[in-house]
Parts: structure tokens; C-alpha cells; sequence
């Protein structure tokens, strides 16, 4: 781009593209019905705890996964012994799917994305060492959420860990898989029973579980702004919350269990903003709409992941500063777990070097950079609270057209969130291609490519090896056993009772997750996606 066309470059706008103010004063003060308050207070805009990173930093959980259950293990354990707080449990697709590593559908995929986990035996590989009752573990899985809790469960309990005792995250946000992500099975309905099951199963005998990760993370990677992400995020809140209401639930018995989990991009004064934002929407709504009066229920709780399409492949080392932009905004909004993305992960999974470094990341953050010395350092600000108000509007405007088409499942069903994304991803990419907005390494500050960086390699033949392990169990087990529990499984599916008993005697009897999915399927069939070709 040629030094005349440098003002095209427009620097007044966030990175969502909202107009921003050339300098921000007293107008801008925060609204009196809309006061600061105190931390732990109350619309809990300034935070969830008193003292926050004070008494007690976020969880370093850097997400992990990859081959086999013993190779990630073999991960976990270095991460712990490097100063990591917490796991993150990556699964492989065909894991996530539902599908066993001997189905012809997960050829090639087996180990690519995550890790592979046909069986009980899988999961207690993959924790071997590791004391569940002195780790929290948090589990990216949706669909097949309930199968790899009641595994998880399970190999605590081998271990003598008492069930109220573990403490972790399933994931178990399948509303966000048919906007953004697509590791669905089962139709929704379906779906949102199984959610609920576990939102009953936990408040009645795993208290410390957060048993869904509300996930706007996956929104906004496939391109939606910062005033999306918060307001489809609360839209699928609000249905999941309507479902657990629905099925008998007590607000205040279910709801302090619920987590979100967010994305941070590099704008860190937006980002901020959009967390402060969040967190007084959540409180609001479950006080006036819900009738929550349990604080913890009011409480928007949050895990973070730096963007990972915000990395590039280009100069890959300039990922290191776009992490360290990001975690800054999760760590100034107030974040209580993070992981941080690692320079490679534009190329491939990241090594235990890169790996490392990225957690390095984190503990620069807490240990030297300061901004832990004081609860919402930002808060006050002339530009944050205008941006915080921003958003707040933002989500509003949207919540009374997805409430105009009759909720989250309904704007769903019509592709209502997808259509938003799409066009958002659209704007973003068009303005870097016109070099509206600038990406360092890509559109702009351009290097010749340098030798290519060491990458994780996954081994050829690991997955020759998982099919085999899976035949072993399938060999070693006990079939009457099996096959009693699935027949259970299914008559329990075609009722109305809580999935969640029947799923743990499938589990302890060895069955895998394909064959406890299988089932499922087989009561419930399976999502086909609306085409709409107009």
C-alpha cells in the first residue's frame, strides 16, 4: 500500500467496528442507574469477587489434546510440573462426534484434533497419576457431554475420589454447535434434555461441577463482533435456563453451576468492556427474569481463550504479542481461567515448547505485569464505560429481535445467528482485503517467509494402535454386561427419566461412547440441518 493510501486505514473504530470517539469525558461518566458498585457486589459489573487476583489468580488451563490418552497425559503432566493450575481436555472429532475409532466415518481423523477416548479404559489412561480430587478439569465436549462426565466420574471414583468432590467444566453447550461449530448429533430437543439431565444430575450429586460452558468462543471465531458474542451467548443462557425451569429445576439449585466461555481478541479496551458488560447483563436478567435470589446464581463466571483466529500463519512469532494482548484483556475483564494460544497453532498443534511459552504468557501476566494488583483497574474510565454501555445497548437491541421470533431455538431453526455471523466475518474480511484494517505480517509489515518452524507431528501409526486398544476392551469385557446396560440406556431414552444413571452403568460396564451414542441415536435420531437454498 503506497503512503497515499495509508489514511484509508480507519483507526476510529473498535475492532468490532463500532465508532469510537476521538477522546471520551465527563458526558461519558457511567449512567447513576447503571453505577459502578463494588466488586462481589451487585450488578457485579466490576467483578465477581472482592478481591479478585488478590486472594486468588485464574486458573492457568491451557487446553491439551492430542494422539493418545497416554501421549496426553504425558502433556498434562509436564503443563502441571510447568506451573499449570488446571487441565483442558481436547477430544479428537470423532470422540466429539460420537463416533468409536473403529467406525469408517472417523478414518483419518483419530487423535488429529485431540484425543481419542473410545472407553473407560481411555479415560483412565488419560488421567493416570493425576489426583482428580486435587485438579479441576475442564472438557470440551457437547454432544456426547454426558458420556464423557459419567467416564470422568467414574475414574474418580476408582481412584477414591468421592463424585461431590471432583470439580471441572463439561463443556455441554450444544445450542452453539448449529450456529457456529457443528459437532452435533442428536436434534435439539433431545439435546436439551440431555443438557438438562446433567444440570440435575450435578446439583443433586456433584456440586463443585460447572455443568455447562455457555460458549460464545466459537461465535466469535467464526466472525462475529464483540456485541454478538455477549448476546447470542446470553440468548442460548436464557434457553437453557427456560429448559432446566421447564423440566422442574430450581433456579437457584441449578443456576450457580452454570460457567461461559468467551473469546479475547487483541482489542484489549473493547474486550474489557465487552466482559464488564456481560457479567451485569447475566445478573439483571437472572434477577428480573428468573427470580434468582442465590448471589452465586447472579454471578457470570467465566473461562477465556485468546483468539485463535486472530494467529497467523505469516511471522508466526507476532502471535506471541497478539496472545499476550488478548490474555491482558481476559486478565483486565476480570477472567477467572485461561488458556493462551501458542505461536504455531496457525499451523499445526502446538509443541511443548510453544506450549510452554504460552503459559509463560500467563504467568508474566499475574507475576509481573501489575495488573493484578487491583480489582477492574479500568473501571472508571471515561472510554471503558462508554464502551461497556455500548455493548450493554447492543445486546439489548438484539435480545428483542431474537424475543420478536420467539427465542434462541427458534432463531436458531431459522439461521437467524448464523446469518449475523456470516455477514459480520464478511464485513472483517473485506476491510482486511481492502486494507481497511490492517494485520501485521499479512496485509501489511510483509516479510519474505522464513524457514519453516518445528511442528507437532502426529504419529501415522497411532491410530492403527487406538483401534486395536478399543478391540482389547471389546475382547476383555464382559458382553451380557454390556448389552444389559445399553437395553437399559434405551428404555430409559424412550421414557422421560434422567439419562444420567443409565449412562454411568453403561460406562462402568466398558460399553464405548459409539455404542452409548448408538443408542441414543437410535431413540432420538439425528440432527439434519435446515438447507434453506433461496
Amino acid at each position: 500500500m503506497s503512503p497515499a493510501d495509508k489514511s484509508r486505514i480507519d483507526l476510529g473504530v473498535t475492532g468490532s467496528g463500532e465508532p469510537v470517539a476521538v477522546c471520551y469525558g465527563p458526558e461519558h461518566a457511567p449512567d447513576p442507574a447503571t453505577a459502578l458498585g463494588q466488586p462481589a457486589g451487585f450488578p457485579f459489573t466490576r467483578g465477581v469477587q472482592p478481591e479478585m487476583y488478590r486472594s486468588r489468580l485464574w486458573t492457568m488451563r491451557q487446553y491439551a489434546g492430542f494422539g493418545s490418552a497416554s501421549e496426553t497425559n504425558a502433556r498434562f503432566r509436564y503443563l502441571l510440573a510447568q506451573g499449570q493450575s488446571g487441565l483442558s481436555t481436547a477430544f479428537d472429532l470423532p470422540t466429539q462426534m460420537g463416533l468409536d475409532s473403529d467406525d469408517p466415518m472417523a478414518a483419518g481423523e483419530i487423535g488429529r484434533t485431540g484425543v481419542a477416548i473410545d472407553t473407560l479404559a481411555d479415560m483412565e489412561a488419560l488421567f493416570a497419576g493425576i489426583d482428580l480430587g486435587a485438579v479441576s478439569t475442564s472438557m470440551t465436549i457437547n454432544a456426547p457431554a454426558a458420556v464423557l462426565l459419567a467416564m470422568y466420574r467414574v475414574v474418580g471414583e476408582r481412584q477414591g475420589v468421592d463424585p461431590a468432590r471432583l470439580s471441572g467444566t463439561t463443556q455441554n453447550d450444544i445450542l452453539k454447535e448449529y450456529i457456529a461449530r457443528n459437532t452435533y448429533i442428536f436434534p435439539p430437543a433431545p439435546s436439551m434434555r440431555l443438557v438438562t439431565d446433567i444440570f440435575a444430575h450435578c446439583a443433586a450429586e456433584m456440586p463443585r461441577w460447572n455443568t455447562i460452558s455457555i460458549s460464545g468462543y466459537h461465535m466469535r471465531e467464526a466472525g462475529c463482533t464483540a456485541i454478538q458474542e455477549v448476546a447470542f451467548t446470553l440468548a442460548n443462557a436464557r434457553a437453557y435456563v427456560e429448559a432446566a425451569l421447564a423440566r422442574g429445576l430450581d433456579v437457584d439449585a441449578f443456576a450457580p453451576q452454570l460457567s461461559f466461555f468467551f473469546c479475547a481478541w487483541t482489542d484489549v479496551l473493547e474486550e474489557v468492556a465487552k466482559f464488564r458488560a456481560a457479567r451485569r447483563i447475566w445478573a439483571r436478567m437472572m434477577q428480573e427474569r428468573f427470580g434468582a435470589r442465590n448471589p452465586k446464581s447472579l454471578q457470570l463466571r467465566f473461562h477465556t481463550q485468546t483468539a485463535g483466529s486472530s494467529l497467523t500463519a505469516q511471522q508466526p512469532e507476532n502471535n506471541i504479542v497478539r496472545t499476550t494482548l488478548s490474555a491482558l484483556a481476559a486478565v483486565l475483564g476480570g477472567t477467572q481461567s485461561l488458556h493462551t494460544n501458542a505461536q504455531d497453532e496457525a499451523l499445526a498443534l502446538p509443541t511443548e515448547a510453544t506450549a510452554r511459552t504460552a503459559l509463560r504468557v500467563q504467568q508474566l501476566l499475574a507475576y509481573e505485569s501489575g495488573a493484578t494488583a487491583s480489582v477492574d483497574p479500568l473501571g472508571g474510565s471515561y472510554y471503558v464505560e462508554a464502551l461497556t454501555d455500548r455493548i450493554e445497548e447492543g445486546v439489548r437491541d438484539y435480545f428483542l429481535r431474537i424475543d420478536a421470533m420467539g427465542g434462541a431455538l427458534a432463531a436458531i431453526d431459522a439461521g437467524f445467528f448464523q446469518a449475523e455471523i456470516h455477514e459480520a466475518a464478511y464485513r472483517f474480511q473485506k476491510a482486511v482485503e481492502g486494507e481497511q484494517r490492517v494485520i501485521v505480517g499479512v496485509n501489511r509489515f510483509t516479510v519474505e517467509d522464513g524457514p519453516a518452524p518445528d511442528l507437532q507431528r502426529i504419529d501415522p501409526e497411532a491410530e492403527r494402535r487406538q483401534v486395536a486398544r478399543l478391540e482389547a476392551v471389546r475382547a476383555s469385557r464382559e458382553a451380557s454386561a454390556v448389552a444389559a446396560a445399553l437395553a437399559s440406556l434405551e428404555q430409559a431414552a424412550r421414557g422421560d427419566a434422567n439419562l444420567m444413571p443409565p449412562i454411568l452403568d453403561a460406562v462402568r460396564s466398558m460399553a464405548s461412547v459409539g455404542e452409548i451414542c448408538g443408542v441414543l441415536k437410535g431413540v432420538f435420531g439425528k440432527h439434519r440441518p435446515r438447507v434453506n437454498l433461496t
